[in-house]
């Protein structure tokens, strides 16, 4: 499974959805954590927040191979990945129904936000 890089992605700041696939894209084979930083472009910080949300998620777990911790996608990490690709194609053809420019919106505004309610994630777009 592979999350594409749209050429606007790389045009704005990374989002939190976009760097938690891509972390988890890095992780299908499993991955060391210095491999992840740099195939993610984190710095150590931020990846060890990433790496931790991911955990707590169960979304990737942490194995022991040759006394060397990898990190994995799980099931549910790849189930992540999917619906995210899923995500992107539906706003790409809302966008190109509707004339949004490359930003995603008319007016290069619109924002998709995570909000965290308990245990459920939610995605909200922006008014």
């Amino acid at each position: 499974m592979n999350v594409e890089i749209r050429s606007n992605d790389l045009e704005r700041r990374r989002d939190r959805l976009y760097i938690m696939a891509e972390i988890l894209e890095v992780t299908l084979e499993g991955a060391l954590k210095t491999q992840v930083m740099y195939k993610a472009n984190l710095s150590f910080a931020q990846l060890q927040q990433y790496l931790s949300l991911l955990l707590d998620l169960k979304l990737l777990e942490l194995t022991e191979n040759n006394k060397k911790s990898l990190y994995k996608t799980t099931i549910k990490g790849m189930r992540f990945l999917e619906s995210y690709k899923q995500i992107q194609e539906l706003l790409e053809k809302t966008n190109e129904i509707n004339g949004y420019n490359g930003n995603g919106s008319k007016n290069g505004n619109h924002s998709v936000f995570l909000v965290n309610r308990g245990s459920n994630v939610i995605c909200k777009g922006a008014p």
